[in-house]
């Protein structure tokens, strides 16, 4: 039989992955709405985003219940403090949809610019670390938390690309000026979701292993 705490426990980790999946949905919902220009698609990522923040206020409230009334350690005490992390990142990657939706809004509205493959490399890398650092959380994997680390940096080149890329573009095309820009900032917002996702990332570590590696994430 579960005692009252892991089952505390065990719905803390429940709301945690209710977060995850919001979150990861509004991102994957904000980028179909940029590349497809949809701005309905945009505008219902944008009016689902208060169900994210009170998720938030729900697992900082559960987090600091028990560990008023429970006195966890060691390995509890890890997990807890670490939730309450993780839903931060999270809250922030949904923020990041929000801001992406919005440029979709702006973008959908407007003649389309050209492909731009870059973006759509960074759409999908900042994808595929959050997919991968939420089944690190829930199968308790440093090693999978670890490679989500490694592919910061490939997040981070990618938006280089993307902002130098809309650069050289508007150099020649000014009356693209204003629309390039909001494509330099939703790439910036997913170059972001990715930091996040890292930072996830090295709170499982920190919960599984004891050790922090924050600003320095590795096994």
């Amino acid at each position: 039989m579960e005692t009252r705490f892991q089952q505390e426990m065990r719905q803390l980790k429940m709301t945690i992955l209710q977060m995850a999946a919001l979150s990861e949905t509004a991102l994957k919902k904000a980028l179909q709405a940029l590349f497809e220009r949809n701005i309905p698609l945009a505008d219902d990522v944008v009016a689902r985003d208060q169900e994210i923040n009170l998720l938030e206020v729900a697992v900082d409230r559960h987090c600091l219940r028990l560990l008023a009334l429970e006195q966890p350690m060691a390995r509890d005490l890890r997990f807890i403090i670490g939730c309450m992390r993780i839903a931060v990142d999270l809250e922030r990657v949904a923020d990041q949809a929000v801001n992406v939706a919005q440029r979709a809004q702006f973008l959908g509205a407007r003649p389309p610019l050209p492909p731009n493959q870059a973006l759509e490399q960074l759409a999908a890398t900042a994808l595929d670390m959050l997919s991968s650092v939420i089944s690190a959380f829930i199968n308790e994997n440093v090693s999978q938390a670890a490679d989500v680390c490694q592919m910061d940096d490939n997040a981070d080149e990618l938006n280089v690309k993307v902002l130098k890329d809309l650069l050289d573009y508007m150099v020649n095309e000014v009356p693209a000026v204003e629309r390039s820009v909001q494509t330099i900032i939703a790439a910036r917002c997913l170059e972001r979701a990715a930091d996040q996702a890292t930072n996830i990332a090295e709170s499982i570590i920190f919960i599984v292993k004891g050790v922090n590696v924050k600003h320095h994430c590795e096994q």
